[in-house]
């Protein structure tokens, strides 16, 4: 197990009457990419600036390697910030961005120009040194704030949304350069950002945060297959979230009825624990489409409902589908066996869904849902 890098202890925040940070508690490992996700105003930047010592905790301890570092100014911690606006003198060359920490430091010049070499090759610029940062690229400035912030050798890395203002496709690239980077000098990154596709493809660990503290914490893997609140499973992408009854149980599954008592079966051990009314859900890419008539199998979940939407968007195609007291599921079929858009399931088709049982999950039951990405179907 590796040691840990970072430790918050009940770190709470306040500004006036509002709590923006609410006794969170939290473990980053050493080398570890971790990331802080969630909508804005959910306290994750300003966790990280008290990370950073930007901000000043209300109440709480914020450890760094072992050290009480809560009450310490930014340059008296082993940490350094990324920012997304960069932050880069306009007036100083590539080389003396960089450069510029170690030269406040008082290095020796030899050292100083090998390490800005070491600093460019790692970030990919090596011949970059002499030109100003308004003759490169948004995606270059962004990796010049990196090495710049690398090449003072931090024990922890904070990056704060830093790929925010990038194209999708430059953002893309760079998410696997961040990644690439970060492996190589074995740094701990802290990571903060509101897209999910981006703390998925990079991180070790993600903490998704709402209202000032985090209600899941674990791998992408087990967040976007077992998320535990509804909150979760909208923000990580979209789910379809189904009341439900449970009745008992079957082998290692829980049986489930949901409102129209149709049964359904989930894994027995995401309800042990859980009380109170319960939503299953499942994700649209699990869900095969299946003519009415056609042989599905007992093993599968299976529901019947009516197309009455269908978005074809290349790789694959998202339907809407109705069902009979007139609750939505969303379905995302891969383009393979219907390949062409005159081949797709039509509106009004009435079809069967069919998922296998493992591939559902369950959350507690909390009301209506207003997040984005989830596909509710009250």
């Amino acid at each position: 197990m590796a040691e840990i890098e970072v430790r918050l202890v009940d770190v709470t925040k306040r500004f006036g009457d509002f709590t923006a940070v609410d006794a969170i508690n939290l473990e980053v490992r050493d080398g570890e990419f971790f990331s802080l996700l969630g909508p804005s105003g959910c306290g994750k930047t300003t966790t990280l600036r008290m990370i950073g010592g930007f901000e000043e905790p209300t109440a709480g301890l914020i450890e760094l390697s072992g050290q009480d570092v809560t009450w310490l100014p930014p340059y008296k911690r082993n940490v350094n910030t990324v920012f997304q606006n960069y932050a880069l003198f306009p007036h100083l060359t590539i080389g003396e961005n960089i450069a510029f920490g170690l030269r406040r430091r008082n290095v020796k010049s030899d050292e100083v120009k090998r390490r800005v070499a070491e600093a460019l090759e790692l970030v990919q610029l090596t011949g970059y040194e002499n030109r100003k940062p308004g003759q490169i690229s948004g995606g270059q400035a962004q990796r010049v704030a990196l090495a710049r912030a690398l090449i003072n050798r931090p024990a922890v890395l904070l990056l704060d949304e830093p790929l925010g203002a990038l194209d999708l496709k430059l953002r893309k690239q760079m998410q696997v350069e961040l990644k690439r980077i970060q492996q190589e000098v074995g740094i701990t990154f802290i990571y903060v950002t509101h897209d999910q596709e981006e703390a998925m493809t990079m991180s070790d660990r993600i903490a998704v945060m709402n209202k000032g503290h985090y209600e899941q914490l674990g791998g992408p893997e087990a967040l976007y297959e077992r998320p535990q609140t509804r909150f979760v499973a909208g923000f990580l992408g979209v789910s379809n979230l189904i009341p439900a009854t449970p009745d008992g149980t079957a082998d290692d599954y829980a049986v489930l009825h949901m409102p129209d008592g149709t049964p359904a079966r989930a894994p027995r051990a995401l309800l042990e624990g859980m009380s109170g009314p319960v939503a299953l859900g499942v994700r649209p890419e699990k869900i095969r489409l299946k003519e009415l008539g056609e042989e599905i199998g007992g093993q599968y979940n299976r529901l019947e409902g009516v197309i009455r939407h269908a978005s074809y968007i290349g790789v694959s195609t998202q339907y809407i589908v109705e069902l009979a007291d007139g609750r939505r599921v969303t379905v995302f079929e891969q383009n393979v066996e219907r390949a062409t858009k005159a081949e797709l399931w039509a509106p009004g088709e009435r079809v069967a869904m069919a998922w296998l049982p493992d591939h559902s999950f369950v959350v507690p039951d909390e009301g209506v849902v207003e997040q984005v990405g989830i596909a509710a179907v009250e």
